[in-house]
């Protein structure tokens, strides 16, 4: 299911019984923040809010903002058009293993599958909603020939009226924050050397009403891009863009391999072609059903500039670093935008369903590069990659290692800092049994593995930034060769006849 605008999603939330709304006027300074963490909080990450009236300074925005819209398994669903995740994850999962038909059903169904993919590749048009308010700040950079309005916007609207980054409703998430951060936002940037595009999402620090952070950590790709005109010196354009299709953010945080465009995943999730715009002041696309853009560039002649601290996922702060800092030329907005937001702290937060959901998606593609893997966990408690629970179907000696080693050399699982193997009837998702089967199945010595590798940048407790230590630990049941030499004991379980039998006898009274 395509979504046009975040209003739409709201809206689609709300009929779903997934959204509260604020009428009351709420601070973008920590107040939201209070308000939103109260839910995320909630068994099952509460409901998504439209905050109808924030205020900046006491003052009430015109933007509403909507937080925690991802923030549930039932709403991650929703913004894919899905009964499901598992049912998204499923289907693409079936692309993947496509083989030739054998039968015309076969054929039939993979016809169906290839005319799905028909969606996937971006098209470009020449306007859209995201330009029905257009403001530019640098006349120099400015085409001489702007795209016409959106259809049933007049020329006035061009060049109306517009907020800068000091009127729009970012929130300042925590106390300690450096300022006001933008804490969801599409960031689109191109390899000068390939052309390929990219949209990640890095946090976006405000310093005033022209001016950001830029926060693309080491290995983001962004990063990459930006080392490549900093060897030049050329001036590098980039763009932000915010709402739109619920899937965006999605698709910008995904694990997607380098130089795979985030548009094409966007594209598939929603069976509808993302359509682009090009921007006013640089050469980048944008989805065109984009709520807010914000363009401009990075300059690599000037030097960098602490950001931070921010309230992170890892609980902590994170403190003042140099980054980039990104100019803004233009921004551009639809008249009925609404401003997109989300708050990372201790979990559970948000940001736990949206990583998740990206796990369950990509599990195929880890099962085909390790076929033994069952499934994969990433528990709330471990923000994201800090803590990872993987079962496999184990038929050979010391095959726990194989699967640690290969997710550590996959993406950003090289960031998992404790890594934890069980045997395949272990329900990954369910953290009590798999510190069952931690403690009762392992020698420490034995079935621990210490190794060395990259660090994600927002790691405290790393010695130094980037660079740390991993823990591995086999919690499967253990075979000859192994190291152990001694008979292993069946796990006690009930006869099944028994469990039955007093299933029939006192139903509903003994089990919770």
């Amino acid at each position: 299911m395509a979504f046009e605008s975040y209003s739409a999603f709201v809206a689609h939330l709300e009929k779903a019984g997934e959204l509260l709304r604020i009428r009351e006027p709420v601070a973008t300074e920590l107040e939201i923040t209070e308000l939103a963490d109260r839910q995320m909080k909630l068994p099952g990450g509460g409901k998504a809010l439209l905050i109808e009236k924030p205020t900046i300074n006491g003052k009430v925005s015109p933007f509403p903002v909507a937080i925690n819209t991802l923030g549930s398994w039932k709403r991650m669903a929703l913004s894919m058009g899905s009964d499901s995740v598992e049912t998204t994850a499923a289907e693409l999962g079936t692309l993947l293993k496509a083989k030739p038909p054998t039968s015309l059903r076969e054929a039939m169904r993979l016809l169906s599958t290839a005319l799905d993919l028909r969606h996937a590749k971006p098209k470009i048009v020449r306007s859209g909603p995201c330009k029905e308010v257009v403001h530019r700040f640098d006349a120099a950079a400015t085409r001489t020939e702007p795209w016409p309005p959106a259809p049933g916007v007049s020329a006035a609207a061009v060049n109306a009226p517009c907020p800068t980054l000091q009127d729009l409703p970012i929130l300042k998430c925590w106390p300690l924050d450096g300022g006001r951060f933008i804490t969801l936002p599409c960031v689109v940037t191109r390899d000068p050397d390939t052309g390929e595009r990219n949209v990640g999402m890095y946090r976006i620090q405000i310093y005033d009403d022209r001016t950001t952070g830029m926060h693309w950590q080491l290995q983001k790709v962004g990063a990459r891009h930006g080392r490549r005109y900093y060897e030049t010196g050329e001036r590098m354009p980039v763009a932000i863009f915010l709402g739109g299709d619920p899937v965006f953010p999605f698709a910008a945080t995904a694990p997607l391999p380098d130089g795979l465009d985030e548009f094409l995943l966007a594209g598939y999730l929603r069976k509808k072609s993302v359509e682009l715009v090009k921007c006013e002041t640089n050469d980048l696309e944008v989805p065109a059903n984009s709520d807010f853009v914000i363009e401009g560039y990075v300059d690599p002649r000037e030097p960098l500039r602490d950001e931070g601290p921010f309230g992170d996922h890892t609980g902590y702060y994170t403190l003042p670093e140099p980054y980039p800092v990104f100019h803004v030329t233009a921004i551009t907005h639809r008249k009925d935008a609404v401003y997109p937001a989300t708050v990372v702290g201790m979990p559970p937060m948000e940001d736990f369903y949206i990583g998740a959901a990206s796990v369950k998606l990509f599990l195929p593609i880890f099962k085909m590069n390790f076929p033994e893997i069952v499934d994969i966990a990433l528990p709330a408690e471990g923000v994201f990659h800090n803590l990872v629970f993987v079962s496999i179907r184990k038929t050979y000696p010391m095959q726990a290692y194989k699967i640690m080693h290969g997710l550590w050399g996959m993406g950003q699982m090289m960031f998992s800092k404790y890594l934890v193997v069980v045997d395949a009837e272990v329900d990954v998702h369910n953290t009590s049994e798999v510190l069952f089967h931690l403690c009762a199945n392992t020698d420490p010595q034995r079935d621990s593995l210490f190794t060395k590798g990259p660090s994600d940048v927002l790691d405290h407790a790393t010695s130094e930034i980037a660079i740390g230590s991993k823990l591995g630990m086999d919690a499967t049941r253990k075979l000859p060769g192994e190291g152990f030499h001694r008979p292993w004991p069946p796990l006690i379980r009930m006869d099944t006849a028994v469990r039955e039998k007093i299933d029939r006898l006192f139903p509903g009274k003994t089990r919770g």
